[in-house]
């Protein structure tokens, strides 16, 4: 038996099995208008079939002042769901479970895709207006666009944007919510010393850094049924050692506040608050001591994922097994191969545990 294709039960949610798509921005959106298209429905429908136990989207914006490029997905309409609903249909058909990443690019938004530079879109040349939690901007090498201090009314604004990005995602048949609170988007520049001056409610010290991740989440948790679980992504640490920053201590702090609102589980990435903080060796596993210190030092009983160079089945195994996390957040390896996780059931020996299409069987043995 594979650790790995063993169920995992959040509340009354049953994940068939412990590897999870990372949401990956697709940065495909036409028109500019944020809807889903058929490439994201083939995308993400792709990964269902190769034997998915969670089909995450990538970052969905809950207001259009929210991506980060204007080909970004959105959850800001009744249209935005509707056009997600057939995705979320074929999911569950293949037996996996879909969920969606609730975000909002905060300082980092309004800037092309990354194949186009990603280099600031000004207002004057279609981009909007940027906000953050004080008004520096993201540090382009070009001249970055204005970015403006949020006050008490934009920070009610984005939470009421996030509890009815949720309903919408609730009504377009989700059945996991995760609120992005990492990589330098907007609620992790409020958890952040670095890019967090507030003098406000939602500034200072720990608790009033936290407050709009921890309000974020209790609003999705609000609208959301009872017997679905929400997740939160964070990032563990900001890897900058040599100024004061986000770390895995405060990281461990925030999971146990966020069980507190209804958060079952805890997506443990890193980095992103500033351009260098990034780690200088992103091998194999490089996230996983950031997960695994969550997961043993929170007071509470959150659930804890883990991501970031995940590519063998065994690699995955070994972080489920082993007890060093309760699901194998899988990303890049994904998207070289959108069938891995038949692909492991096959290394690992564990085709009896996984559900192939059966329109696939011939290609796994099953027949002539």
């Amino acid at each position: 038996m594979a650790e790995l294709f063993s169920e995992l039960t959040l509340r009354e949610t049953t994940i068939p099995n412990r590897v999870m798509v990372s949401p990956m921005c697709q940065y495909s959106c036409e028109d500019r208008d944020g809807l889903a298209t058929e490439w994201h429905h083939v995308h993400l429908g792709s990964r269902a079939v190769g034997g998915a136990g969670l089909v995450m989207s990538e970052a969905t914006a809950v207001e259009p002042r929210g991506r980060i490029s204007p080909e970004d997905l959105g959850i800001w309409s009744d249209e935005h769901a509707d056009a997600l609903r057939r995705t979320t249909e074929f999911v569950r058909q293949q037996g996996g479970v879909p969920g969606i990443q609730l975000a909002h690019a905060g300082r980092k938004a309004s800037k092309t895709r990354p194949w186009e530079g990603s280099v600031p879109e000004y207002p004057e040349d279609g981009g909007w207006e940027v906000i953050g939690p004080n008004g520096d901007p993201w540090p382009y090498e070009d001249e970055p666009p204005a970015t403006r201090e949020m006050d008490q009314e934009d920070v009610e604004d984005v939470i009421d944007a996030f509890r009815a990005g949720a309903e919408r995602a609730l009504d377009a048949g989700f059945e996991v919510a995760e609120v992005h609170a990492a990589h330098g988007y907007l609620i992790h520049e409020f958890l952040s010393p670095v890019t967090n001056r507030r003098e406000d409610d939602y500034g200072g010290d720990f608790e009033g850094r936290t407050r709009l991740a921890r309000e974020v989440t209790a609003a999705v948790r609000e609208v959301w049924p009872d017997d679905r679980p929400v997740f939160v992504r964070i990032s563990g640490t900001e890897w900058l050692d040599d100024r004061e920053s986000w770390t895995v201590d405060d990281s461990v702090r925030l999971a146990d506040r966020l069980a507190e609102t209804g958060a079952d589980l805890i997506d443990v990435s890193s980095g992103g608050i500033v351009p260098e903080s990034y780690p200088d060796y992103a091998g194999p596993n490089y996230q996983l001591a950031l997960a695994e210190q969550v997961r043993e030092e929170t007071e509470s009983d959150v659930a804890v994922g883990t991501v970031g160079g995940i590519t063998t089945p065994e690699q995955a195994e070994g972080i489920v097994a082993n007890g060093r996390a309760d699901m194998a957040i899988v990303g890049r390896e994904f998207l070289r191969d959108p069938y891995f996780p038949l692909h492991a059931a096959q290394a690992l020996g564990a085709t009896d545990q996984t559900s192939e299409p059966v329109q696939y069987h011939r290609a796994f043995g099953f027949d002539d």
